[in-house]
């Protein structure tokens, strides 16, 4: 584990708005990207992840105003991801105003790309977004999905995660698809799968429900936390979080 944990409120975005729901279905308006962005810095956010989550599904670029508004409005790392497929794609987003570019499907279709992109910019700027759900014809029990985890990828999450890393990526979004928006509780053994394999550091998402589950994802091998509705919706804040993974003995910044 990194020498202070992260927490990471993720705004995933559909035409302009922040939306949440579960595995990626039922969509509910969250309020607008800049405001929120804005609102977690100030209540104490060490980085935000921004995905466009209908960009790859629609064959679109990531909608690159909004991207470049909350730049603009926040001073905290900011990671933005969807619809990313190679080196323009990332040149334009870190020119729009982007710390980091997580890339998706567009890996899994051409995994040169990462690469490309880690020989252009540095392994520092990309992040393997994965989203993996259990899937039993896998070897490790665990599989890959694309386009917002409505297809599979026919990939091994934990073979594909330790290609990708070999190829150059610098650090795992690691979205478990089965517990997304559940707040019922990260997957652990997805995250103790992915640690066992990378050296790079690994963001937990998928399933915070209660400020136990931060701490649990982090005795995992979590290097950082990240949640979208039990920010979005108050059901916990930043703050709250921290200080409860502070009293169990986690080094948070």
């Amino acid at each position: 584990m990194s020498l202070a944990l992260r927490v990471i409120p993720c705004l995933d975005v559909h035409d302009g708005r922040v939306v949440k729901g579960v595995n990626f279905r039922n969509l509910r308006d969250a309020g607008d990207p800049v405001e929120l962005a804005a609102e977690y810095a100030q209540a104490g956010a060490d980085e935000l992840v921004f995905l466009d989550i209908s960009a790859s599904v629609e064959g679109r670029a990531t909608t690159y105003d909004v991207v470049r508004r909350t730049a603009e409005t926040v001073f905290i790392p900011l990671c933005v991801g969807g619809g990313v497929r190679g080196v323009d794609d990332v040149d334009r987003l870190l020119r729009t105003g982007a710390d980091k570019v997580g890339i998706n499907t567009g890996a899994i279709a051409r995994p040169q790309a990462i690469n490309e992109i880690v020989e252009r910019f540095g392994n520092q700027v990309l992040v393997l977004s994965l989203d993996a759900r259990r899937e039993p014809g896998q070897p490790s029990g665990f599989g890959v999905t694309t386009h917002g985890g409505r297809e599979r990828a026919g990939l091994d999450a934990i073979a594909w995660v330790r290609e990708a890393c070999d190829r150059g990526v610098g650090e795992v979004l690691l979205n478990s698809m089965d517990a997304d928006g559940t707040t019922d509780g990260f997957d652990l053994e997805l995250i103790e799968a992915v640690k066992a394999v990378v050296d790079v550091p690994v963001i937990a998402s998928g399933g915070a429900g209660e400020v136990h589950h931060f701490v649990a994802a982090a005795e995992a091998g979590a290097d950082a936390v990240l949640a979208a509705s039990v920010f979005h919706y108050q059901k916990l804040t930043i703050a709250a979080v921290k200080a409860g993974l502070a009293a169990a003995g986690v080094t948070v910044r």
